[in-house]
């Protein structure tokens, strides 16, 4: 009968990288992926890249303040 060796488990004081490290660049890739398929919509759609552009940044602008409870 094969024998299965303990894995260790590393405790999360001792972890090499925090969480955030691991999981920003999976983030950024979505967020780039996100933000190129929005405004190839947006110019599909006959928006120019200015507006285009504008747009998406108000948009960010708007998330990041409701994230920070700062909307009126």
């Amino acid at each position: 009968m094969p024998t299965v060796a303990a894995t260790p488990i590393t405790p999360p004081d001792q972890h090499v990288v925090t969480a955030r490290e691991a999981i920003e660049p999976l983030y950024e890739k979505l967020e780039l992926q996100t933000e190129s398929l929005v405004l190839s919509a947006a110019l599909e759609a006959g928006w120019s890249s200015d507006e285009a552009t504008e747009a998406l940044a108000a948009l960010r602008l708007q998330d990041a303040l409701s994230t920070l409870g700062r909307t009126d």
